[in-house]
């Protein structure tokens, strides 16, 4: 029975455990380029011993990024710097993985300290903000720009963006791909249908809502290594009535399958403000599990897993096959080394030769 520290092989990637560095904005980038932060802050988990490291949300253009200060895969400028990154997390036993992004009209926000004293949620164009776009004029928020509403041929130019950044990722060393198709930016926000209110081919049924994910995710496979993971992150449900459910996460999950998705990271919510969303201990546990039964795909369990026992125990019980930790992994880099103590597997784990003495 494969526990928390066995290894998982998908493709021709073995990742050395079942532990993850799920994607997480630092909002430290200029025009997108990584630098000495994000090589440290990435670095330092792969030391840590986590088997998956993924970088944060990339945009595959400017106007796709969350904040000014958001990474970016949007020119070939942007290869050397992320080639950097991907040598040392190899070096050091990690897979290196990117999220491929694109914010939608979620875009153009302030970062989280700014964001405090800022008058408004969206940055101004004359001070580094820019328009946003969606598949309807529906501004997320109060305070938040409205989008303009694309029209099927900018569809396709975004698309084609997503095709050449993930040229661009597979140049860079890369070997792992997460679509984010998550947390109401552009994708999640094409196939709720509270976003949602077009009445062309990209709206109003379920598959015309989902086309968008799944010709987005079959441009990205023509240029990704068939012999490489390729992997989608999910909003398995908006929390909120008339909006996404769990039910059609599980349908579109199979449709990914048949797209050649490897795996699905199931994540939750992010389309509304102020959804009830019922956080706590592994709350979003039940959705990996439901759509790895009831699709037939690998899954990753993500969302407040903080102790070793615990994430050791939705490997052992088949809930999921990989679990991504964030704000965990930010408060501890070495979070792998404690729980192989705890789950006792400390001797499955390297441990770097300069940190030997500490263990």
């Amino acid at each position: 029975m494969p526990h928390l520290f066995s290894p998982l092989t998908i493709k021709d990637i073995t990742l050395r455990n079942r532990i993850g560095v799920s994607p997480m904005c630092q909002y430290s980038a200029e025009d997108g380029v990584p630098n000495d932060w994000h090589f440290v802050h990435l670095g330092s988990r792969a030391v840590g011993g986590a088997g998956l490291v993924i970088v944060e949300a990339t945009a595959v253009e400017p106007r796709g990024r969350i904040s000014p200060e958001d990474l970016g895969i949007y020119t070939d400028q942007h290869i050397e710097p992320f080639k950097r990154i991907t040598a040392f997390l190899k070096e050091h036993g990690a897979v290196p993985g990117i999220q491929l992004a694109h914010a939608g009209r979620k875009a153009s926000t302030y970062s989280p300290w700014k964001e405090k004293e800022a008058p408004a949620a969206g940055v101004p164009n004359d001070q580094g903000g820019w328009d946003v776009v969606g598949p309807s004029a529906i501004p997320f928020n109060d305070g938040y720009k409205e989008p303009k509403e694309l029209s099927v041929e900018e569809i396709k130019e975004i698309q084609e963006n997503f095709r050449q950044a993930t040229i661009r990722a597979r140049e860079a060393g890369f070997e792992w791909m997460e679509f984010h198709g998550a947390h109401g930016y552009l994708a999640h926000s094409f196939y709720s249908p509270l976003s949602n209110k077009r009445t062309d081919e990209y709206g109003g049924s379920f598959d015309n809502r989902i086309r968008f994910v799944l010709e987005t995710v079959r441009v990205m496979r023509q240029e990704w290594p068939e012999n490489l993971p390729f992997t989608v992150r999910i909003s398995s449900t908006d929390w909120v009535d008339d909006g996404w459910t769990l039910e059609e996460s599980i349908e579109l999950s199979k449709r990914l399958k048949q797209e050649g998705v490897d795996l699905i990271d199931c994540s939750s919510g992010g389309n509304v403000p102020k959804a009830p969303i019922p956080v706590g201990a592994g709350y979003q546990n039940l959705f990996a599990e439901k759509i790895r039964q009831q699709a037939d795909i690998a899954t990753a369990a993500v969302g407040m897993i903080t102790q070793g026992m615990q994430a050791d125990e939705i490997i052992r019980n088949e809930k999921a096959d990989l679990v991504l930790l964030a704000r965990e992994l930010l408060r501890d880099p070495y979070w792998p080394l404690r729980a192989a103590e705890t789950v006792h597997k400390k001797n499955e784990l390297h441990i770097p030769s300069q940190y030997e003495r500490g263990w």
